[in-house]
């Protein structure tokens, strides 16, 4: 049986990808699991805010509140929607499933750590079963 230097090549490429399939490899990455399990937690809490309140019975587990800050005039402002993603962080924190707005609002009056700041405060609550 003769090889030519063609199928040498093939053989020897045959040769080498099946080896690199059959290595111990392990994929290593950045992301912490720990990290993006409290990223989506808020996603657990359901806002009740305005015209949508909770229906039925639930239990008010206490009162939190969010906050945004902008530290300097170059950043971009502050957001009510990131303190109230930042309540409902808090909330899950207490095993909420449900966050009510109580208030937020805007104060614009620069202090010793922020230029100005978003809050909102309501209560973390737990429904028995989440509309």
């Amino acid at each position: 049986m003769i090889f030519s230097v063609k199928h040498a090549l093939v053989f020897s490429g045959v040769a080498l990808l099946l080896t690199a399939c059959a290595s111990d490899y392990v994929f290593k990455s950045n992301l912490d699991g720990k990290a993006i399990n409290e990223y989506f937690k808020v996603g657990d809490v359901v806002l009740y805010d305005g015209e949508v309140q909770p229906k039925g019975n639930f239990e008010v587990l206490g009162l939190v509140e969010g906050e945004a800050c902008q530290e300097t005039v170059k950043e971009t402002p502050p957001q009510i929607s990131d303190a109230r993603s930042n309540a409902r962080r808090a909330a899950a924190d207490l095993g909420a499933n449900g966050f009510v707005v109580k208030s937020c609002f805007m104060i614009n009056e620069p202090d010793n750590s922020c230029y100005s700041r978003a809050l909102c405060v309501g209560q973390a609550i737990k429904t028995a079963d989440v509309k």
